[in-house]
């Protein structure tokens, strides 16, 4: 499977740096006093700084739940998904949707949970019960 580069917004470099390194772990790549890379699970992202944030939209309807569009993030085996929900909790990282189980005994169940970085970007972490039903 190809990685794939994706492009961001975020308030500052500091914070940046602390939510993806400190927190999630991300190996920082090259950097400016404007932009920072990072390999966010095998993957680029390029986090640049702006002062121009769109207001958050819930247009997503998932399951029944109201959930942030656009957003981004992560298919994780289930211990990495709860070691990083553990270090959210212990970081007061602030939550859109705590863990729960979507789809539950269907196919595709998984558990997810949304999350805002120190920007006010939207992620979710997903982890599958069955990794073979992520496309179905």
């Amino acid at each position: 499977m190809n990685a794939f580069h994706y492009a961001f917004k975020v308030k500052d470099i500091e914070s940046t740096r602390r939510f993806y390194v400190d927190i999630l772990e991300c190996e920082e790549g090259r950097s400016t006093e404007n932009w920072i890379d990072f390999n966010f699970f095998g993957n680029q992202l390029s986090a640049h700084i702006s002062t121009n944030f769109p207001e958050p939209d819930y247009c997503g309807n998932v399951d029944g739940v109201k959930v942030p569009i656009p957003h981004f993030g992560c298919l994780l085996e289930k211990d990495q998904f709860e070691k990083i929900y553990e270090k959210f909790e212990r970081e007061k990282v602030n939550f859109i949707l705590k863990p729960q189980k979507r789809y539950e005994g269907k196919v595709g169940e998984q558990m997810t949970m949304f999350v805002q970085d120190f920007s006010g970007n939207f992620l979710e972490f997903k982890s599958f019960s069955d990794k073979d039903e992520i496309f179905s």
